[in-house]
């Protein structure tokens, strides 16, 4: 079924959207969600969610990319799963080490919370993303997307961890260069 299909399913309010969401979207979504939260009945939760997230969103929201929209709804249901988890002192995990590793390319600039501006910035981490070489681009996403370890990265991508890390410090350098060449302050 196509995206488009899945999402007119979403618009006529007809619940088999939900069925086909997770039919084609459901692996997706659960590697989205497990890779945060490493635990399977959490990430579950938070891919029935999902669908609960898409169907309270549709309409208004039309998504163009219906893979990208339902991802980023179970990455950020994961992620505040993940900070209750913290919260409630039952754990922690990559977020806050890949949130971390990235504090000296963006903290102390200007707010960002700024709708604009957030906007701007966002735009141009895209950029700066799709900038990269295909491998370095996967190892970047994969690390401050998906919030993958960097022993699992180093293990699917066939490289010793010591060069994935090497290779995101590099990138963080680049970026932190890249965000002052820019005119935001670090």
């Amino acid at each position: 079924m196509t995206d488009e299909s899945i999402v007119t399913l979403y618009w006529a309010r007809d619940p088999s959207a939900i069925a086909r969401s997770d039919e084609k979207y459901g692996p997706y979504c659960r590697s989205i969600s497990f890779g945060i939260l490493r635990d399977r009945l959490d990430a579950e939760e938070c891919v029935n969610d999902t669908w609960l997230s898409a169907w309270n969103a549709m309409p208004p929201e039309r998504p163009q990319k219906l893979r990208f929209f339902l991802g980023k709804i179970a990455r950020n249901l994961s992620i505040n799963r993940l900070d209750a988890r913290r919260a409630k002192k039952r754990g922690g995990g990559e977020l806050t080490l890949a949130l971390s590793e990235l504090e000296g390319c963006l903290s102390g600039g200007p707010p960002v919370e700024e709708l604009a501006e957030a906007r701007e910035l966002a735009e141009f981490l895209a950029r700066f993303v799709h900038g990269l070489p295909e491998a370095k681009r996967k190892v970047f996403i994969r690390r401050y997307w998906y919030l993958s370890p960097v022993a699992e990265i180093a293990r699917d991508y066939g490289m010793s961890e010591a060069k994935v890390t090497s290779m995101l410090h590099r990138m963080r350098e680049k970026l932190k260069s890249a965000l002052e060449k820019e005119g935001y302050r670090l």
